[in-house]
């Protein structure tokens, strides 16, 4: 039994791939185009052609896939066999014998996997490296094979005190559930917020707003609102960092951040990209 088959057997990692595999069967040209709308918008380029792409943590694939169709050499990798096998799914769907899309089992916490990928444009990992329960390490691992002048575009869940906390215990619980639970404990969670969005909006007039969230979640980096919840909820390891604390931390490695979006929802992950600059 590998380590990670026994952690989500002991309920201490939840089963990010199968998550993702079920998201797949979602994913439409839509889904694709806001994925790569997100790309663009963060890293602030128009394109990716010449440019060399890793997905740290590539997950569904979509990132990696969005990538290859803005003209990225892209190579991806996951801790998660279930993950792996989505990302390759989709490249079979769109790139199937193209030679610069590599797809392959990996740990961020592997530093010497990660020295024998060299060196890349864009280091891109998204809501990853707060799961792997050493996110400081999986922080100080993933700047490595940055380029010189390269771009590092990480998400890191905001740390906000208590509710941090509170959350942080929610999601153990539901990773220690029998898989019979699990779901009825995700409409146990959502239901009261939900609840209480759906009366505010109904008292502002702004109901078909509240819909629009759910129907038009696609926008939002081409996600599913569905996927992203049990994701949320079930997440777990679960570490967190202020933005702050991210900007400072690759400031001392000689990174100059270049961009930072916080989220709406302050719980949520605070999006960064940073360049690269070798004193």
């Amino acid at each position: 039994m590998t380590s990670q088959v026994l952690e989500i057997a002991q309920g201490e990692r939840f089963q990010f791939g199968e998550n993702w595999k079920h998201f797949l069967s979602t994913l439409d040209d839509t889904r694709i185009a806001e994925a790569e709308k997100s790309l663009k918008e963060m890293l602030q380029v128009e394109n990716l052609i010449d440019k060399s792409f890793l997905d740290v943590g590539s997950g569904s694939g979509i990132f990696s896939l969005a990538a290859k169709r803005l003209g990225a050499r892209v190579h991806s990798f996951d801790y998660d066999p279930e993950s792996v096998a989505c990302t390759t799914e989709l490249k079979r769907r769109y790139f199937r014998d193209d030679s610069d899309w590599t797809v392959e089992e990996g740990s961020v916490l592997d530093t010497n996997y990660l020295q024998s990928l060299g060196k890349f444009d864009v280091v891109y990992s998204w809501g990853v490296l707060h799961h792997t329960g050493q996110m400081w390490q999986a922080l100080e691992n993933v700047a490595q094979p940055v380029s010189r002048e390269g771009k590092l575009f990480i998400a890191i869940y905001n740390d906000i005190g208590w509710q941090t906390t509170m959350w942080w215990w929610i999601k153990k619980t539901y990773n220690h559930l029998p898989r019979l639970l699990k779901t009825p404990f995700i409409l146990l969670i959502m239901v009261p917020g939900q609840s209480k969005a759906v009366i505010q909006s109904v008292l502002t007039g702004r109901l078909n707003a509240y819909i629009k969230s759910w129907t038009q979640y696609s926008k939002n980096r081409g996600m599913s609102r569905w996927h992203d919840a049990v994701d949320w909820i079930g997440g777990y390891p679960y570490e967190v960092a202020t933005a702050d604390a991210l900007i400072d931390f690759f400031k001392a490695k000689n990174f100059e951040v270049l961009k930072v979006k916080h989220p709406d929802y302050k719980l949520a992950c605070n999006e960064l990209v940073f360049a690269r600059h070798e004193k």
